[in-house]
């Protein structure tokens, strides 16, 4: 334990080092610009989640529109991002640099976006998307310590939250609407946790019916195989999650500080449906590194307890230790009798359902929550990561 714990701090002044992680931008709901008797009678919602950094966003939606024929401008909030590493520079055209592939088709017709810098919202009141002046605004030195803000340029002093506007001009047709959006924006991460992808859901509340008459939210996994979870919400316990795709399953578990959904997920979709649907908060889809390092339980500290494709270092904490020629992996030794070697090397066959005839190993894996076996796995290795390649060979028994 002396050794696992010490591993766990090593890698936490690693991840600290780096400023505690870094927020890109969360997704976001299109909102109306002004008062409107347009109502969202359905909306698609899907999340795509891969091993590329990236999320992308599908939101499929259906507005009534309960007056005569009318134009009216709508809009889309995009929150400047914290990045302490200071990659994330400031765009003065008003599109997020870390939001690509930004379209709307309304009524099968592709609309023209139009983007500029407003001031960010709060909680208190939300974005108004008047332009900010930037002969007023500037981006901050380097000297400054005002990530996320923008100074006056006349008074250091004074600062302000900002956010980057996409509005788009809408041409609502009496009855039914229907509204094509997509986007894809990078994944946030942060002191031991592998990927955020954070979506805010409440400004939906601002169109004329205050909620989503028919909601429908998907999270799909394309190519790939992820652990996520979702902090368990009051507000999802009006339905219940399904996998409506692919292979995967979920279930809800406690730690110190909360409930959360966790899901294990290969090639598919789980789907959580509710009719008149009013939204009271926000939600991210998180990696659990975190939450399973402090949750209780014999199976807490087992290797491979969260494994992901895509990380650069494949191996749990508990097998690196630094020395004196710096950071290395260490596979000495057994668990549940087993070589760690033995493990680690498997772990790559095991995330695409590989089905072990060796008993040992069988249970093994069948103890680790993301495992889903597959008999039908052909052992295909063409989509092992140059990674797991490296995994395998550095923990081939001698």
């Amino acid at each position: 334990m002396k050794f696992l714990t010490t591993s766990f701090l090593w890698i936490l002044a690693i991840l600290a080092s780096a400023n505690d992680g870094v927020y890109y931008v969360s997704g976001n709901q299109i909102v109306p610009l002004q008062e409107t008797d347009v109502a969202v009678t359905k909306e698609v919602l899907t999340i795509t989640i891969g091993d590329d950094e990236f999320a992308r966003v599908d939101v499929q939606y259906e507005f009534t529109n309960r007056g005569k024929a009318k134009s009216m401008d709508v809009g889309f909030e995009a929150t400047g991002p914290y990045d302490p590493a200071g990659e994330s520079r400031f765009n003065k055209s008003g599109k997020h640099p870390h939001i690509f592939d930004f379209t709307v088709e309304m009524n099968g017709q592709e609309l023209p976006i139009r983007n500029y810098v407003i001031r960010e919202s709060s909680e208190e009141e939300a974005a108004d998307f008047v332009p900010l002046d930037l002969n007023v605004w500037r981006e901050p030195t380097a000297e400054e310590d005002y990530l996320g803000n923008l100074v006056n340029r006349k008074d250091p002093d004074e600062i302000v939250n900002y956010a980057y506007a996409y509005c788009f001009k809408a041409n609502f047709k009496e009855g039914k609407n229907v509204v094509h959006h997509t986007y894809r924006y990078r994944m946030s991460s942060a002191v031991y946790q592998s990927f955020s992808v954070p979506y805010w859901l409440k400004p939906a509340m601002r169109w004329a019916n205050h909620q989503i008459d028919d909601f429908t939210l998907r999270i799909k996994v394309d190519k790939t195989a992820k652990q996520f979870c979702i902090e368990n919400d009051d507000m999802w316990k009006a339905a219940q999650w399904r996998v409506a795709e692919g292979a995967g399953k979920v279930h809800t578990l406690k730690n110190e500080w909360t409930e959360y959904y966790e899901f294990s997920l290969r090639n598919g979709i789980v789907e959580w449906h509710a009719k008149n649907f009013r939204p009271t908060s926000d939600f991210t889809i998180t990696s659990p590194e975190n939450l399973l390092f402090y949750r209780d339980g014999d199976n807490s500290m087992k290797l491979g307890r969260y494994y992901d494709r895509s990380l650069t270092y494949l191996l749990p904490f508990e097998m690196m230790q630094e020395t004196d020629d710096g950071a290395r992996f260490l596979y000495d030794g057994t668990t549940d009798g087993i070589p760690n070697k033995r493990i680690l090397r498997n772990l790559p066959y095991a995330h695409r359902g590989y089905v072990f005839k060796d008993q040992k190993l069988a249970a093994y894996f069948k103890s680790l929550w993301w495992y889903m076996p597959d008999p039908n796995w052909q052992q295909d290795t063409s989509d092992f990561t140059e990674e797991e390649w490296k995994l395998i060979r550095e923990a081939k028994e001698e």
